[in-house]
């Protein structure tokens, strides 16, 4: 049995969930997010609580259950808390700037990088002297903000050598020797 999937979702005040014809919406004070759920899982809300069931053990049936319910919980945790993703840039000369919707970002090449955000992002960048820049993404939707994280860092991954490079705050990156090390 799915342990995720079997466990109940709470639906904390302030939060509405509905749904019909396998399309579930769900809104709270940060905004309101949509998921399709397949047929073979079947949802239902009673008492400020959400349970998942399927329809058998089919093997395609078992992943569904567990991936529906975490999707869903994503969303209420989005809708009511939020999410927000730090990011650090390592390297000499590296700046970020925040114009609206655009992420403007130095890293080294020989022009500036100019990223378009999605409406549903707002991001910030904070610049002290003597340390990183970092971005700070906020946002509702989970799966949006992880993908615009993810292509922000692919811009300028960390190399393994200096460690320069867009990482997550607090992500270790494993460090190799030099030719030096090779020497002796």
């Amino acid at each position: 049995m799915s342990r995720i999937g079997l466990a109940t979702i709470s639906i904390p005040s302030g939060v509405e969930v509905t749904m019909n014809d396998g399309l579930v919406h769900v809104k709270g004070p940060k905004g309101e997010l949509t998921q399709t759920i397949d047929a073979c899982i079947s949802m239902s809300i009673d008492d400020g609580n959400i349970n998942f069931t399927r329809e058998s053990d089919h093997k395609d049936h078992r992943s569904k259950h567990g991936l529906y319910r975490a999707l869903i919980n994503n969303m209420i945790e989005g809708v009511s808390k939020g999410y927000e993703i730090k990011q650090e840039l390592v390297g000499v000369g590296y700046r970020a700037a925040v114009q609206g919707q655009k992420l403007e970002l130095a890293l080294g090449y020989s022009h500036n990088v100019v990223f378009e955000l999605p409406s549903e992002i707002k991001a910030t960048a904070e610049q002290e002297r003597g340390k990183n820049p970092i971005v700070t993404l906020t946002s509702h939707d989970k799966q949006l903000i992880g993908a615009v994280a993810a292509k922000i860092r692919s811009l300028r991954k960390p190399e393994p050598y200096k460690g320069k490079g867009i990482r997550f705050v607090g992500e270790q990156i494993r460090r190799k020797a030099g030719k030096s090390a090779a020497k002796a």
